[in-house]
């Protein structure tokens, strides 16, 4: 039952990855909450692992949602370098800063994250003001706070980046598509911030590696790797407008759940 809630989980997220940029993340951390409390594991841990292993999820989900979105040549890479270099830095900040909140408390933050989110894909609120792309040191700047929020909140930073880009004047496909690229280097950091951040840990269960838990990672990755594609087609095909309010009402009731 646990391996198929996994394989289901990831399916979805893989298809949010693509179509949204969002890196599914929004959908794993809750999901991998709810079974990991289900599995007993201890609530001083348990949401760190939650976060932890959705980001090493998400580095297989982003890798093939790239591969996806550079077959229409939509990734802007003169801005993915140097906003990544800022990612780098922006991790391992986040890791840290997640290691020393409680858990308990990391819910309720990523519960306040997950309404935000909804409001502003409900009502597809963006700043009005449009200007160019920054230079590069704007973009590392920026690159630096995706990635530090990011590792604290268990994403790819797509909710974040995708919104920055459209700011900037950049075409929303494009932007999608650029996020994706950018989502590799910050999941895939983060994720080694969380396993050393946790090493050692008390309560952790079975198969971890500091706070990220590996069957887990095995079965959402082995069908979000699939379904990435599928959302990324979608993504050039379709008017997600419909489906985004219909996931804005899903993250509604999550961040309304982990703060009640």
């Amino acid at each position: 039952m646990e391996l198929l809630l996994y394989l289901a989980v990831g399916a979805v997220s893989g298809v949010l990855a693509g179509l949204f940029g969002v890196g599914g993340g929004l959908i794993l951390v809750p999901a991998l909450v709810y079974s990991l409390k289900a599995q007993g594991v201890s609530a001083d841990v348990l949401t760190h692992i939650a976060v932890g292993t959705s980001l090493a999820t998400i580095v297989f989900t982003s890798v093939n949602s790239v591969l996806a979105h550079q077959k229409h040549k939509a990734i802007l890479w003169h801005l993915v370098r140097p906003i990544s270099i800022g990612v780098l830095i922006g991790t391992a900040l986040g890791a840290m800063t997640a290691a020393q909140i409680q858990g308990p408390m990391l819910q309720k933050i990523i519960g306040v994250f997950a309404i935000c989110m909804s409001a502003q894909m409900a009502f597809n609120l963006a700043p009005k003001t449009r200007r160019p792309p920054p230079g590069r040191p704007g973009l590392v700047a920026a690159g630096g706070f995706i990635g530090w929020a990011s590792a604290i909140f268990g994403i790819a930073g797509g909710s974040l980046t995708v919104p920055f880009l459209a700011w900037r004047s950049v075409v929303m496909q494009k932007a999608v598509a650029t996020s994706a690229a950018c989502g590799v280097p910050i999941a895939l950091a983060a994720a080694i911030g969380y396993v050393f951040t946790g090493w050692g840990s008390a309560g952790l269960p079975d198969w971890s590696t500091g706070f990220v838990y590996w069957p887990a990672v095995v079965g959402m990755a082995s069908t979000s790797m699939l379904f990435a594609r599928v959302g990324a087609r979608l993504a050039h095909r379709l008017d997600p407008v419909l489906l985004k309010r219909l996931f804005a009402l899903m993250l509604l009731a999550i961040g309304l759940n982990f703060l009640l």
